[in-house]
This record gives C-alpha cells, structure tokens and sequence, in this order.
C-alpha cells in the first residue's frame, strides 16, 4: 500500500491529467485521499482534474460535432445508449452537461450526442467548464474530508483481497443492467 501511495505521489497530477481527460472519477478521488496523507497537494489536484476533464470533453463534443461519419462505426454498437443520452438530454436539457459528470458509462457519450445536435457550441463550453469545476470541486474536497474513512476501507480491501473484485464485478454488473433496461426496447 505504501509503495502505491508512494508511486501516486510521484507521478499522481500525469496520472490525475490522464484518467480526468477521459472523465474518471477515481482518480480525483484518490488525488483527495493522496491529498489528506499529506502526498499530493488538494488545489493542484482540483486545477489538474478540472482541466484535464474541460479538455477531455470538449475533444469528444468535437469529434461528435466535425467527425460523425467517421465516428459512426465506432458508436454502432452503442446506438441505444446514444439515444438514452439523446432523450436525457431533451429531458433535463442543460442539467446533463452537469449531471453527466457523475454518472458512468455516459461521461463519454453526452459530450459526443451534444455534438451532434445543433447545441451551440460556447453554450457547452461554459456550461462544461463549470460543470468540471463543480465535479472536482465536489470530488475532491469531499475525498479529502473522507480521507480517513477512505483510507481505512483501502487497508481493509488490501487485508482481504477476494472481496475487491466481487464488488467491482457487482457495481459493474448494477450499470451493465441499469444500461440494459433503460435501452430496452419497448413493444
């Protein structure tokens, strides 16, 4: 655990840049635990992932916006979550640019729909860049006031290994049939 926390610090804020740009919510997380042991500091953690996920979406609003042709095999397999995020998007209209951020399996694919449609595009970047402040604002602080708490359940994670990937596997298993339902088609 020790060497972990010891490697994160080194590398944590290219690490925290990388994981954030694609969206990950972990590694904000870890940076605020990192945070609270004193191994990395929380301001820079927060700039660092804010920015990284500023960046990150905005390419995928891109791609979605200049390359649809190009990214349509690629979403192929994805069409009914696409329409999900479509539909949540004429729902709750700019709510999900912020909502998005927190869920999984749809950080990714909001941005792109959102480029597909006519939404204007510094619209989104205001709204996503306040939307990235806000999620790392929220995860961060909120995992290093949790530090403790966070910390512990690590070392206990560490001690008994086998039960890791049997949560890892259900929470997986929870969004895999949360997506299979709510792209189900309905006769």
């Amino acid at each position: 655990m020790e060497d972990i926390l010891s490697s994160l610090s080194t590398y944590g804020y290219i690490i925290l840049f990388a994981y954030s740009f694609g969206g990950g919510m972990i590694a904000i997380i870890a940076a605020g635990v990192l945070a609270y042991a004193g191994k990395m500091d929380l301001t820079t953690s927060i700039v660092v992932a804010a920015f990284a996920n500023v960046i990150g979406s905005s390419f995928l609003f891109y791609m979605g916006r200049y390359n649809k042709k190009a990214l349509m095999p690629y979403i192929k397999a994805h069409r009914r979550k696409l329409a999900l995020s479509h539909i949540l998007m004429k729902k709750y209209g700019d709510k999900i640019i912020f909502i998005q951020k927190f869920i999984y399996g749809l950080k990714t694919l909001v941005p792109m729909t959102i480029g597909l449609t006519k939404y204007p595009q510094a619209k989104f970047h205001l709204l996503n860049t306040i939307s990235a402040v806000a999620w790392a604002v929220i995860l961060g602080i909120g995992s290093f006031m949790a530090g403790e708490l966070l910390m512990r359940i690590a070392a206990y994670f560490s001690d008994n290994t086998f039960l890791a990937p049997l949560i890892l596997f259900s929470i997986i298993g929870l969004i895999w049939f949360y997506f299979q339902t709510a792209t189900k088609k309905k006769n």
